[in-house]
């Protein structure tokens, strides 16, 4: 597509974190350093934080400013220009868009609310919706995509596992006629990395802080060191690549927060290290589902993913294993995720 013929869909943001950050600093400041981004200019008419303001403007908000504003306090300031009252909920329900991008943390306890509600009531209105969140697909899987199939609209969430790597996408149009039997990985690049950086030694606090100070941890850390950001990602997989109908809740689930330096180096003295792996496999016709700490061999592939890596291995019917891997993710990864499902709406 031409420059002169820019595609400008207008989009709605609700969730102002570090991938909500950097996903406006692509579309502003950043712009002149992705070339092949030229042609695409999403107008943003609305931004909305959980308690820290939010931004209106019909006619497409000034990115660069934005963020200053932001910046400057931590919010947005009551006397910006197009500073907003609405709730998120009544800007879902209420403001001329083309796209939802929900960009709002995990919820467990409340079962990926109040997330899912955003997405059913944009879906409703037949409004495509793009997450990087993993709740709306974790728990209402079935319910999401048929409301969007309904209504003729997309409902897309790349970036909710393995960040920008196409799973999805690659899934959806390449493996035609397979059934795919058992998916495993090791999918959460925050406990991976705390992981990583025990095997040098440091304390799983320090681990933390680092990998906070990095961007790609959340200032609370819970879901990831638990297994819940794990388990919702293999929820998601077996939902949609597997046929599954079921919610994080339903996984065996177990995390890292008591794992030990002296553990780690027992098993790699044995030839093995410790890594959370994910897994979904069928068992008598049933479906099994578990994230759990396991020693894996040092020849195996999993065993070389390190730091912010993930990796993705698929078994079909038909063709022999496929794996994914990604080295070094970070924020970039996770706002591409989102540009790619954003050019899908356009598509």
């Amino acid at each position: 597509m031409s420059a002169a013929k820019k595609s400008s869909p207008k989009v709605l943001l609700i969730g102002f974190g570090n991938v909500g950050h950097k996903l406006l600093e692509i579309f502003s400041k950043e712009k002149n350093k992705f070339p092949n981004l030229s042609f695409f200019d999403p107008r943003f008419v609305g931004i909305f934080t959980k308690s820290h303001g939010a931004l209106v403007n019909k006619s497409g908000l000034d990115l660069k400013t934005a963020l200053r504003n932001f910046s400057r306090r931590n919010k947005f300031s009551s006397n910006h220009q197009d500073f907003s009252k609405l709730s998120s909920m009544e800007a879902v329900k209420k403001l001329n868009y083309n796209t939802l991008i929900e960009l709002s943390t995990l919820s467990i306890n409340e079962k990926g609310e109040p997330s899912v509600t955003y997405v059913r009531e944009a879906l409703k209105r037949g409004k495509n919706v793009v997450t990087a969140n993993k709740g709306p697909a974790a728990f209402a899987f079935k319910e999401l995509t048929e409301l969007a199939a309904k209504n003729n609209c997309k409902f897309l969430y790349e970036s909710a596992v393995m960040d920008g790597a196409p799973v999805f996408n690659l899934f959806r149009n390449d493996l035609k006629g397979c059934k795919i039997t058992e998916v495993s990985g090791i999918l959460n690049s925050t406990t991976n990395f705390i992981l990583s950086k025990m095997e040098e030694g440091e304390t799983l606090e320090n681990s933390i802080n680092e990998a906070q100070g990095l961007g790609f941890a959340e200032a609370n850390p819970d879901y990831d060191i638990e297994g819940w950001d794990a388990t919702a990602k293999i929820t998601i997989l077996a939902n949609n690549l597997m046929g599954a109908a079921i919610t994080p809740l339903d996984v065996e689930r177990e995390g890292i927060r008591d794992i030990t330096f002296t553990q780690i180096q027992n098993a790699i003295e044995r030839g093995y290290r410790l890594k959370l792996v994910c897994r979904a496999w069928y068992k008598d016709k049933k479906l099994q589902t578990r994230v759990s700490i396991e020693e894996v061999p040092s020849d195996h592939l999993f065993s070389t993913v390190n730091g912010s890596g993930s990796i993705l291995r698929v078994e079909t019917d038909l063709i022999h294993p496929l794996t994914i891997a990604q080295e070094k993710s970070d924020l970039y990864d996770t706002a591409y995720g989102v540009i790619n499902d954003l050019l899908t709406t356009i598509s």
